[in-house]
């Protein structure tokens, strides 16, 4: 367990700067822009705060730490990317199917972030791991 918690909080820093990075380079004004109008004033802090305990949980539970069993940064890097597809997908495209006026543009880029996110993330916690435990 103790291992687990290390490999987590290495990644959970990880996907903090990428999100971070994300947030305010990118998102703020492509989000304003194509789905401003769902969007509240404020963002609220804590549920997104659970998505990000719950999604780092995921990649080190389904992606890097089998990743680090087998000595393999090409299976964090190929696990990642496919929680990163699932998780994302499903979000976009239950909003592109159930809310009045989602853009595709939204999905297509969700679905790519998604990928990438979580791909890096389980990527980069791989080499940290190794190097540092």
């Amino acid at each position: 367990m103790g291992n687990f918690v290390k490999v987590y909080l290495v990644a959970f820093i990880v996907f903090m700067v990428i999100e971070g990075i994300w947030l305010s380079l990118v998102a703020k004004n492509f989000y304003k822009k194509e789905i401003g109008y769902l969007m509240a004033k404020s963002p609220k802090l804590l549920p997104t705060i659970f998505f990000s305990f719950i999604f780092v949980f995921g990649l080190v539970f389904f992606a890097i730490n089998p990743a680090l069993v087998k000595d393999s940064w090409s299976y964090a890097l190929y696990s990642g990317s496919i929680l990163g597809l699932v998780s994302y997908g499903t979000y976009d495209l239950t909003n592109h199917a159930a809310v009045k006026d989602w853009p595709l543009k939204v999905t297509i880029v969700d679905l790519f972030r998604g990928v990438f996110m979580s791909e890096t993330v389980a990527g980069i916690t791989f080499f940290i791991v190794g190097m540092i435990f």
